[in-house]
This record gives structure tokens, sequence and C-alpha cells, in this order.
């Protein structure tokens, strides 16, 4: 497809007047020059069609590379053409058969050629003769010599010779060159890269003027205004599909990449070899440093960058997009590719240049690099983590490790192996884990680094195997261990307290003291995700520990945290707790070796009741994740915030949360941690109503360690409130049980960590044996005196079955604690079952605005099940209820409120609950002004001139409730 373009008109036209001479007698020699791929064979082929309309005698032929050295080559065949008449032809091919080269002296070959010249004369004295010869500088040295003889004889004839030849010439074909511009009747012809104007004139013919407008900038940008690139690019475009839209942007494709090959391929070989080595240093590739990766001089890398230059291959010494490097990288053998990245790589570091730069190409070579390598590697991967470029900062530190020979830096780099992998998920993590485990075993990683690594351990479900690992290191250290078994409730528990730690490993009994300490972390850390593992790893440094507490563990964020956990779980330690977490998560910022610390810190303020803490803490931790592409941290985060909105009451936020965290990370890489989301999420399902969704989940398979770990407390809880709530109370009374037992046997039965009495009495109540519910809710309140939380949820099981007497007081404390903050759910239940005590006692007015204040909590917890429990058959919380016994038909004060609309309604019930008019703008998220026109319209449909009047007009109408 020759391209059109005006630029190209003038050039045509001039030809086609020297065709109009040759045709009147005044032969003509026209030279066409320019850069490979400029469109010099395009005009040629134009200009020929125009020389057979015109009747002329064509004979036409391109040079070769390979026939450069054939004698006559070129000229054979010149006349070897179907237009040639066969007598000429074969008196011709005679003459040059005769001819033997280098052998045949310069006298018998001049006289070949005027014989030849003859016959070429003779021809044109009846037809105008055409010869075109496109990439003359290929043809031999006999075949330049006819033609320069030729032109000398073609003044008086009706000849016209068009030459087209390269900018690059060798010094041989500089001789031709410079005779052939001698000649009086040879024009030279000047062809250069298409201008923008020209492309947009190209993109005419296949889009409107317009959209050509708009994307010649793009294409020329892509092609430098090379024709043949232009081509190839508008082929893409056309193979791509639809290329009607205005804003479609042209993509390098296949042809683009085929074209480009062809443009270097045309070149000379060192031009090939140059653009290679560009491709290969990529924006490093300066003339001198080009030559020292390719073994050439720098005057010959620098006129080979000039070629590249001028046929727009190149732009500023690099190449013109990502497209064109890849297409020259990717047509480079992989073994040649290999060598030349590997010499760059060498070339680079010895010029001192950045660690990115050296590793890409150490990257790129695929081979085990050197050692001096492994700095460099190491140094990349952080820069590469610093951008968030994961798989390369992975490969760099493959690299390091392969070429790596001290045991112990190899050890440090597979760890941080799978510290960058697990940012990508524990599944991506988990090939990399079983030569953790060998290093480990082999006593190679740093004491600094044992927590960490046994928490990877511990997270893909290995919890026998860390504990071993752990166990064989102290053993070898001369530290006490002790062995039991696994997972059996109470089976070799060591020392009293949660932490469950001794003596032994504190450097005191002649072990390494920094081993000890890297091994006392690992068991704090260990012991507290997993408490059946005290019976298998070596009992640590309690007494210090309970004595100093976390500022004793030498700064290690594993077992400060861990020690916060449990004093979290401790009874009575919630202030210490609390300072300790905040301790934590304000002294280590966000990273690999910190982020399940942090999760713990989060975790013990959950459970230290400082939801509030929690959240402010966990949001901002999220916050920093957000733009960073760690979906790992962000799943693990996602899911504590989870736990945390559950424990306030909001279930939509939980049950989003844990969906987030969950899609973060695939179910097999969650390994034991999947408890804490997965719990949640079926906690949060079962609350709002969705039943079968929450049985759904409970038919994923869990990993068989989950439940010798704290996650696993969780999601047993969950599986029995699920079966409570779809009246399965046996199952759910034996998984609340089964809590229990562990809990009691771990030493870690706090409510703060699993109300399972509390639970356990909801699942007696429900089979109707209230006695052993409220025995259950009474050896909890004695065991948690002081914890308020607790105890106003235990009064609303205690209120339950009680008499009436009785049951009131119970729950008008429980309301007054949860009303302090909390569990927002707990306090709708109690607002609920208060409301419905005072109806009981016949007092329907404080009973609806109690019921109606229940809905509307449930109703922001998103617990539907309770909305309905509540007020049956009504979805909308300003809906009129009837008292007992009343339709609220013919009831003139009914007709009154009736006719509130509903904004109107929202205000009216949060003035009679006190609410000043800037407090209820602020609750309804409207101005004061907006209050006060509400409350003039209220007051002239309810008949009331007074805001205290308006309570008792409110409950005779039966329109009762709060926010």
């Amino acid at each position: 497809m020759p391209v059109k373009t005006s630029e190209r008109d003038t050039h045509l036209t001039e030809l086609a007047d020297m065709l109009g001479s040759a045709e009147q007698g005044r032969g003509r020699l026209a030279l066409i020059s320019g850069p490979v791929a400029c469109g010099k064979t395009d005009l040629l082929d134009r200009f020929a069609v125009q020389a057979l309309a015109r009747d002329a005698l064509l004979l036409e032929t391109t040079g070769s590379r390979s026939e450069r050295e054939l004698p006559f080559g070129l000229l054979k065949k010149v006349f070897d053409n179907a237009a040639m008449p066969p007598a000429a032809r074969a008196e011709v091919t005679a003459l040059l058969d005769g001819v033997d080269g280098d052998e045949t002296d310069a006298a018998a070959r001049l006289r070949v050629m005027s014989r030849v010249s003859s016959v070429l004369l003779r021809l044109a004295e009846e037809r105008t003769l055409v010869v075109t010869v496109d990439d003359v500088h290929w043809g031999d040295a006999h075949s330049l010599q006819f033609l320069l003889h030729l032109a000398r004889r073609v003044r008086q004839s009706r000849v016209l010779v068009v030459l087209t030849e390269s900018t690059r010439l060798r010094q041989e074909q500089l001789t031709f060159h410079v005779e052939l511009l001698r000649q009086p009747n040879c024009g030279r012809l000047r062809l250069h890269m298409l201008t923008e104007p020209g492309v947009s004139h190209v993109l005419t013919e296949h889009v409107s003027s317009a959209v050509a407008d708009r994307l010649a900038p793009e294409c020329h940008r892509l092609t430098g205004g090379n024709p043949l690139l232009l081509r190839a690019l508008l082929e893409d475009w056309r193979a791509g599909g639809e290329h009607g839209e205005s804003l479609q942007r042209p993509v390098p494709g296949e042809a683009y990449a085929q074209a480009l090959l062809g443009c270097l391929h045309r070149g000379t070989p060192d031009v090939l070899a140059i653009a290679q080595g560009v491709a290969v240093l990529g924006d490093a590739g300066c003339p001198v440093l080009v030559g020292e990766l390719l073994g050439l001089t720098v005057a010959v890398v620098e006129q080979g960058l000039q070629d590249l230059h001028q046929c727009a291959v190149l732009e500023g010494g690099a190449f013109r997009g990502p497209a064109a490097r890849a297409a020259v990288l990717d047509a480079i053998p992989a073994p040649a590719l290999a060598v030349l990245h590997r010499r760059a790589a060498e070339l680079r570091y010895g010029d001192g240049a950045a660690a990115l730069d050296t590793a890409r190409h150490l990257v790129a070579a695929r081979q085990e690099p050197e050692h001096w390598a492994v700095p460099v590697l190491r140094e990349a991967a952080e820069y590469a983590l610093v951008e968030e470029d994961l798989e390369f900062a992975l490969r760099c530190l493959e690299l390091a490790h392969a070429a790596c020979g001290d045991a112990q830096e190899r050890a440090a780099l597979q760890i941080r192996l799978v510290s960058i992998a697990w940012r990508l998920g524990p599944a991506i993590a988990e090939t990399y884990l079983p030569r953790l485990v060998t290093e480990l075993e082999a006593g190679r990683v740093a004491p600094r680094d044992m927590a960490l690594a046994a928490s990877y351990l511990a997270w893909s479900g290995r919890l026998e195997r860390a504990a071993e690992v752990v166990a064989r290191v102290a053993g070898a250290a001369g530290a006490p261990v002790a062995l039991g078994a696994m997972g059996m409730p109470g089976a070799g528990l060591l020392v009293p307290g949660v932490l469950g730690l001794s003596g032994g490993l504190d450097g005191t009994g002649g072990g390494d003291a920094v081993l000890g300490s890297g091994l006392a972390a690992t068991a704090h850390w260990l012991t507290t995700l997993s408490p059946p593992l005290r019976a298998r790893i070596p009992t640590v440094g309690a007494a210090t520990a309970a004595a100093t507490g976390p500022r004793d563990l030498a700064g290690d964020a594993h077992a400060q945290s861990a020690a916060t956990l449990n004093t979290a779980l401790t009874e009575g330690q919630t202030h210490q707790a609390v300072v300790e977490a905040e301790r934590v998560l304000q002294r280590y910022h966000l990273s690999d070796s910190t982020l399940q610390p942090l999760a713990f810190a989060l975790l013990a303020l959950v459970y230290a009741d400082r939801l509030d803490l929690a959240q402010s803490w966990c949001e901002r931790l999220l916050g920093e994740c957000a733009t960073r592409r760690v979906p790992s941290w962000q799943a693990l985060l996602s899911a504590v915030r989870a736990e945390i909105a559950l424990r306030q009451g909001d279930l939509p936020v939980a049950a989003h949360q844990a969906r987030t965290a969950i899609a973060r990370i695939s179910p097999a890489g969650w390994g034991v941690a999947i408890g804490l989301p997965l719990a949640t999420l079926i906690q949060a399902e079962t609350g709002m109503g969705r039943h079968e969704e929450a049985m759904a989940l409970l038919e994923q398979p869990v990993p068989d360690g989950l439940f010798h770990t704290l996650p696993g407390l969780h999601y047993l809880r969950a599986r029995g409130r699920c079966h409570l709530a779809t009246g399965r109370f046996h199952a759910a009374l034996g998984d609340f049980m089964t809590c229990g037992e562990l809990m009691s046997a771990w030493r870690v039965d706090t409510p703060q960590l699993v109300p399972w009495r509390l639970d356990a009495a909801e699942a007696w109540l429900a089979l109707d044996e209230t006695a052993r519910a409220h025995g259950l809710a009474e050896e909890q309140l004695r065991r948690s005196p002081g914890n308020r939380r607790v105890r106003g949820a235990l009064l609303l099981i205690l209120a339950r079955g009680d008499d009436l007497k009785r049951r009131l007081p119970r729950l008008k404390e429980a309301v007054e604690i949860l009303e302090d903050g909390g569990d927002r759910l707990q306090l709708a239940s109690a607002l609920g079952e208060l409301g419905m005590g005072y109806r009981a006692l016949g007092d329907f007015n404080r009973a609806r605005v109690l019921v109606r204040k229940a809905w509307h909590v449930a109703k922001a917890c998103g617990a539907e099940p309770l909305c309905r429990q509540l007020i049956p058959g009504h979805g909308d919380g300003f809906d009129v209820v009837a008292a007992d016994g009343q339709t609220g038909d013919g009831d003139p004060a009914q007709r009154e409120v009736e006719a509130l609309t509903e904004a109107e309604a929202r205000v009216a019930l949060l003035a009679a609950h006190g609410n000043t008019n800037r407090e209820i703008a602020s609750k309804l998220f409207v101005t004061v002004s907006t209050v006060e026109q509400h409350l003039t319209r209220i007051y002239r449909k309810l008949k009331v001139k007074r805001r205290r009047d308006l309570p008792a007009k409110l409950a005779d109408s039966s329109l009762t409730g709060a926010s």
C-alpha cells in the first residue's frame, strides 16, 4: 500500500518532467537519496505506474546486499525483464556471459559495456526507455561502472535512468555517487521523513480530516514520519477493530514491530547491532557505553546512531516508545540477549550506576550472577518496593539468594523473600516456606527474625512444625523443652498465668543471650496465638517478663504485642493492656515485620473494650495501606476492622469489612487466620437475618489447625450464634460449651475474648432451661465483677424468665450500662425488652417510646430480625403503631399526627425526647433554620403551643420513638 502524501507529489512531478524531457530526446538521470525507509521505493513504484501509462519501455530492478560481489549481477537483472524484447535480451545475455568478471581486462569489459549500451539505445529509438534501479548502493562494481558509462551516452537519447540510494554510503560507493552527480543531465531528489502535516494527510485516506488532525501528533511521535512505520501503524489500527472513533489512539502492534525490524535489517550490520545495544541499555545508551557493550569503536557507534536517527527509529538517543524497544529486544536470540544484559550489568556496576539500573540487567539476563551482585540486588529490591514493583523485588531477591555464598545471609534473604511474597498473598509466599523451614531447622535464621519466621509458619497452619523447630533450636542451645500432645485441652501446661512463660532462655541458663531473646519472642508469639503450643515449645523468661513487662523484650514487636494481648485477656488488667497496646501502635510503623504485631495490638484494644481507640488506630493503618500495593496487609487490617464493627453492633460495616478481607486473600491463603474474618461475617449475616448466607459460609472448609488458635474460638462462637438463630439450639450449645472447655484448658477463660457463658445461657433459655441459663450468667457476673459491658449483657439474660418485679430493675440497669457505649445491638435488645416490660405493666406510652427507640437503634445496626420482632410488619421507623386494642381509626388525635410528614415526624420525635434544635439539626443533617420551620408546622398541626406538650400529644397518638 503506497503512502500517498502531498509531500511526495513534488518529487513525482519532477520525475514526470524528466520523463517528458526523455520523450523529446533529451536523456536524463535522476538520483533519489534518503535514509532507510523514507519512501524511496514507494516513490519509484508510483513513477513506474506513470511511465507505463505513457507507453514507456520500463526496465526495473533492485540492488541486493547478497549479490554485491556478483560481477554484472545488477545489470543482468535489468535485462532479465519480461518487458525486454527477446532478441535484445538474448544478445545482451550472450555478451555478459562472455565476460569472466575480474579475470577479464578492463578494455574487454569496456567493449562489452559499449555494445550493451548500444542495444539499449537502439531500443530507445522505438519507445522511450526508462531504467529504474532501487537501492543502487548495493550494486556490484561492474554494474555501477556500466551505469556510469550509460549515463554519459544518453544525453541525446530517449532514455531516463532513475536510481535510489541510501544516505549512508561506503567509500567505493562514494566514487560512483560523485561521478554520477557530475553529469550535466543528472538531477538529485532528496527525500526526508514526513512532517506532522504530511502524516495528517496520509491519515485522511482512512478517517475524517478532523480525526486525522487529532491523531497526527501521536502517529508522528510513534513513527517520526517514517512512511514504512506509519503504514504498519495504520495496519495495526485496522486490525484492532473499529477505528472510526475520534478518541481512539493508534497502538503499535505486530505489523509495527515487523516494520521496525525491517528498517534495521535494511541498514548495515553495525546499525542493527547498535540498535540492539541501545535497546539493552535503555536510557543509559551513550555512544561510549554502547561501544563497550558491543566491542565497537565510538566512531562506528556514532555513525550508526546518526543513521538510526535519520530513519526515525531513534529520537534523542532512545527509541520512540516502549513498543519499539520491545520489538528489538524480542528479536534478539535468548542466549545472545542474556550475554548482552550480563555484560551491561557489569558495565553499569563499574560505572557506579544506581542499584536498580544494574539489577534490571541482572534480572533480564536470567542467569545466576556473580557474588558481587548480591548487595546490588538486595538494594535494588528495597528500591523496587518503594516503587510498589513487588514482582521485580522478588526476582532480585531470588537471584541474590542463588548467588549468595554466606549461609546466614541466605537465611536473611529467604526471610525477606517470604515477607515480600506475603504482601501479594500468603498463597504466593507458600512456595518459599519449605526453604524457610530448612533455614530455621539449621539454625541459620538470625534471632531477631525467628518470631517473624514462626509467624509465617503459624499463619500457614504449620503450628506443629513451628513448635518443633523452636524446640529443636532451643534444645541445641541447652534450653529446657517440654513436649505434650498438641490440641488436648490442658495438656502439658507448665506455668500458671495466661502467658505461660518461665525461666530458661533469658540468658541465665548459659545459652546465648541474643538467641535466648529471639527464642523468647518466638515463644511469646506462638503460645499467644495457639495456647496449646505451650506443651510443645520451651518455656521462656516469665519472671523477668512479668516483672518488667514489654520493655524488657528488647524492642521486639512480636514479643511486645503478644504480651499486650495476654494482658488484655487477663482479668483486671484492662487499663494496663490499653497503655501497652498504644505503646506498641505508637512505637512501630507499618511494615512487613510489624504487620501481625500491630494487628495483635489492635485486638488487645478490642478485648479491652476500647473500641473507639481500636477503630481510630485501625482506620489510620488502613489509610497507610490505601495507596500501597499490599493486599495482604489490607486484608488483615480489614478483618480487625470488621471485628471492631461487629462489637459495636454495626452489622453492615462488619459484613462489608469482612467480605473485603476475604476477597483480598484467597481462602487457602488465609490459613488459620481465616477464623477471624469468617467468624465476623457469619455473625454479621446472622444478625442481619441472612441465615442462608451464614449457613453457606459454614460450609466453607477451614484448616484443622484453626481450632488450636484464638481465631478458632471466634469461629466456634460464630457457628454457635448461627445455629442459635436458626433453631439448632443443641448444636449451638455444643459449640458454646466447647469454647468454654478450650478456654478453660488454655487458661484464657475471659469474656473479653469470647463470652461463651452468655451465649450458652441464651441457648439454655431457648431450650426452656432458665435455671441453667441464670446459673451461667450469675457465675460470669461473679468472675467479671468490674466488666460493665459484660454486666449489661448478663443482666439482660437474667431478666429473661424472671418475674416482672425483678425484671424491670435489671433491664433498666442494663440499658443504663449499654447506653454508655459498646454494643448497640445489645442496647436495642435491652430497650425492646424494657419496653415490653412496661407494656406488661400497662404503661403503653412509655412502652411505645422505648420500643420505638429500640427499633431505631436496631435499624441503624442493620438487625432486621430484631426490627421485625420489635414492630412486626413495619419496615419504616415512622409508621404509626397503635396501642393494644386500638386501631387509631376515628381517633382525632391520631388523624392529626398522621397528617405530619415523615420529616416533621422525625423532628417531633427528637424534640419530644428533649433534644435542642441544634442537636436535632446535627442528627438529621439539616440546618437549624429547617428544624425551626418544621417545629412551627408541627405545633400548628398538633395544636400545641409549647415544646413540653409534645410528648403527651405524641403518646396519645401512638407515634413514639427516638433515634
